[in-house]
This record gives structure tokens, sequence and C-alpha cells, in this order.
């Protein structure tokens, strides 16, 4: 059997994310994303928030960096790696999620972004948005 190693996170994005260049000139974007999930403690329910670190290579680096923007929701899929090195004799590593498909959520003001990754599905209204067409009817329950 092959092994598997397949990310899928929808969150918010923590910070702005960071461009930089290697020195051949390619290009790398890193950013972090906070997932919420909600974990049964004493008979209540809390959230919980799990931060990952994630990486962007290459075109698609420079073309999305500018709306990876701290606070915007988005969607990836990717893989783990696991980087290690040596500081000052001590052996460290980091886990990131190498990202292979993106998709801006949502834009400014809780819309469907315009803007989406290359490999993005169609746009959807976001979770609680009405999508278009609809008419928000909220005033006229009786109850």
């Amino acid at each position: 059997m092959a092994d598997i190693n397949q990310v899928m996170l929808i969150g918010r994005l923590t910070r702005d994310a960071e461009l930089k260049y290697a020195n051949s000139g390619f290009a790398i974007a890193n950013f972090s994303l906070a997932v919420d999930r909600n974990i049964k403690k004493d008979n209540n329910w809390q959230d919980e928030v799990n931060f990952f670190n994630a990486v962007i290579f290459g075109k698609r680096a420079e073309a999305l960096a500018q709306y990876l923007t701290k606070g915007k929701q988005i969607a990836i899929q990717g893989e783990l790696r696991q980087n290690r090195w040596e500081q000052e004799g001590q052996p460290r590593s980091k886990v990131e999620i190498v990202v292979n498909n993106i998709q801006l959520l949502q834009g400014r003001g809780g819309a469907p972004s315009q803007a989406q990754g290359p490999s993005a599905a169609a746009e959807e209204p976001a979770a609680g948005q009405p999508g278009p067409g609809t008419d928000d009817f909220s005033d006229d329950i009786p109850f």
C-alpha cells in the first residue's frame, strides 16, 4: 500500500503572507492559518484554535501573496513537510504545509472573493450569507 500525505484545511489567516525570494529568484510565500474546532470539556462545548504554518512557491506565491491578508478565510490543500536543521548543536525541526491548491473564500465584507487561486472552484456564498437571488426574510418570521 502506498503512503498518503494529504492535508485539507479551511481557516483564517493570522497574519499577512510574507513574500520572499530565494537567491535564484524563486518566490516563497509563508503564512499562518488558524483553524477552530469545538471540543467537549466537562460537559461544556468550547472552542479550541489550532495554528498551522503554510508555504506556497513560485508564480502562485507571487500572484496570491497580495490577497493573503490577515483575517481572510481560505481553503488550502497540500502536504505536510518536516524541515530539519541544527542550531547551536541542537537538532531542530518544524512541520509546515506545502500548499498545492488554494482558494480564497471571502473578500472584504464577507463576500466571496473575485481574486481566487489558480485551482479555485466556482464561487459559492460564504456560510451565513444569502446567495444570489435570495431574499432575507428574517423580519417576516412571526416567532
